[in-house]
């Protein structure tokens, strides 16, 4: 073959495209990232790459999905509902941090270029709805002896957003996992384990 360059499966071809194009985004932006440097991170040439890809856009697309799946599909295999409620929480929690120190390229596209861009919101908005319906079940799972009309739903959105910034800290480099797990486990068992009726008050001891 021309050049001694190796023929691929499709499958194996796009998704070296995308890591390339993953790659990239995260390094230098969305805007600011061209097919041709994508292209040459992957190692294929340019009409090759708009042949799988027509659009830098339905490339970033395809990036989105994936990063997005890889994610929720990732942290989910960790949780086991049938843990107690705190190791339910430090599961889910070392689980989540965890899979962004190792895949931060990921991360900066899914919550930094994606989140910027309007073209993006929708695909963003439906990921985001996936991991705060995990979270949900994880906290209404984990919780014992809720208070009546204890809202899962609005905590779960709550504690994805302190999870998203904390999250953000981590693929920087400015906050080590472990160091950053025990803060949010620490915050959210507050929420997680409801009222102690289990345990004794003080009144009581």
């Amino acid at each position: 073959m021309a050049g001694g360059t190796k023929r691929l499966p499709r499958a194996v071809r796009e998704q070296q495209m995308l890591d390339a194009a993953v790659q990239m985004f995260s390094v230098n932006g969305y805007h600011e990232t061209s097919m041709d440097a994508i292209a040459a991170q992957a190692e294929i040439s340019k009409p090759m790459l708009y042949l799988y890809y027509g659009s830098k856009e339905e490339l970033f697309g395809a990036c989105l999905d994936r990063e997005l799946g890889r994610f929720v599909d990732s942290v989910r295999a960790d949780i086991d509902f049938t843990q107690p409620a705190k190791d339910l929480l430090r599961t889910a929690v070392v689980a989540f941090l965890s899979y962004i120190d190792t895949n931060r390229a990921s991360w900066m596209v899914l919550y930094t270029q994606a989140t910027s861009s309007q073209a993006f919101a929708h695909t963003v908005r439906e990921g985001r709805d996936r991991i705060v319906d995990l979270v949900g079940r994880l906290l209404q799972s984990g919780t014992r002896n809720p208070e009546p009309g204890t809202d899962f739903d609005m905590m779960a959105v709550a504690l994805v957003g302190a999870g998203e910034a904390v999250a953000t800290r981590v693929s920087t480099g400015d906050a080590e996992v472990h160091e950053a797990a025990e803060l949010m486990i620490n915050l959210f068992w507050r929420g997680l384990k409801g009222r102690p009726a289990d345990i004794p008050s003080r009144a009581d001891a």
